[in-house]
C-alpha cells in the first residue's frame, strides 16, 4: 500500500520549492511592482508640468514679439501685412536718419572753438508789417556776467528777445536767440548792422574777460583758452 503524500507536499515539488519560499516570492514581486508605477506616474507628471510651463513660455514670448513688431509698424506708417525683414529694414533705416539728424544738431548747438556771430533776417516770415525778426547766433568764452550783458544790450538795441537756446561746453557758451526788432525805431539793415556791431563789442569784453582771468573763475586756466574774433560771420 503507498503512502498518502499530502497535499502540501506534492503543491511544493509540482511548483519546484517549497510553499513558503514561493508565498515568500509571490508576495515579494506583488509589493514590489506598485513602488515601480508609482514611481512612473511621478515623472510623467513631472515631465508633463515642464512641457506645459516651456509651452506657455513660448507663447508669452512670441506674444511679445508680436505686440513689439505691430508698434514698429505703427511708428514707421507700415501696413499689417509688411512682412519681418521689410520692417527690420525699415528700423535699421530709420535709426541711422535719426542718428544723422543727431549728429546735424550737435553741430548746431555745440560751441565752437573760435568765436562766432550770426545776424539773420526772417523778414519773410513775420506777419507784421512793423516788426523784423532776427535770428542771432554767437559763441564766445563763458563769463558770470555775459547773460547780463546780453540782456543790457538788446534792450539798448529795443529788441526783444522771444526765444533762446544756451549751450555751455567746457567753458566755452553757444547763444542761439531769435529776437524782434521795431521798424519804426530802425530799418532792417540797420538792425542788422547795430546787432553785429553790439555781439562784436560782447565777444570783445568776453575776451578781455578771460585774458584777465575774470572769465568764470577759472584763473590761468582759463586764460589758456583764449580766443580771438577770427571768425566772424557777418549776414
Amino acid at each position: 500500500m503507498q503512502p498518502e503524500i499530502s497535499h502540501q507536499i506534492l503543491y511544493s515539488f509540482l511548483t519546484g520549492g517549497s510553499c513558503d519560499s514561493s508565498t515568500t516570492t509571490t508576495t515579494t514581486r506583488s509589493s514590489f511592482y506598485p513602488f515601480a508605477m508609482e514611481d512612473t506616474s511621478s515623472q510623467d507628471k513631472a515631465l508633463a508640468t515642464t512641457l506645459r510651463n516651456h509651452r506657455e513660455g513660448e507663447r508669452r514670448r512670441r506674444e511679445r514679439i508680436n505686440s513689439n513688431l505691430n508698434k514698429l509698424r505703427k511708428l514707421l506708417s507700415c501696413n499689417s501685412k509688411t512682412d519681418k525683414a521689410t520692417l527690420l529694414a525699415k528700423v535699421v533705416q530709420r535709426v541711422n536718419e535719426l542718428k544723422q539728424q543727431t549728429l546735424d544738431i550737435s553741430n548746431e548747438t555745440v560751441p565752437s572753438e573760435t568765436d562766432e556771430i550770426s545776424v539773420l533776417n526772417f523778414e519773410d516770415y513775420s506777419n507784421d508789417n512793423d516788426r523784423t525778426i532776427f535770428k542771432v547766433s554767437f559763441c564766445c568764452e563763458d563769463r558770470p556776467d555775459l547773460m547780463q550783458d546780453l540782456v543790457e544790450t538788446l534792450r539798448s538795441l529795443q529788441m526783444e528777445t522771444v526765444y533762446a537756446y544756451i549751450t555751455t561746453i567746457g567753458g566755452r557758451t553757444r547763444n542761439d536767440l531769435v529776437v524782434v526788432g521795431n521798424k519804426e525805431q530802425h530799418s532792417v539793415e540797420s538792425s542788422v548792422t547795430l546787432l553785429q556791431n553790439a555781439l562784436k563789442s560782447l565777444l570783445e569784453r568776453s575776451k578781455q574777460s578771460v585774458m584777465m582771468g575774470q572769465g568764470g573763475g577759472g584763473g590761468g586756466e582759463r586764460s589758456k583758452r583764449r580766443r580771438h574774433l577770427d571768425h566772424i560771420i557777418l549776414v
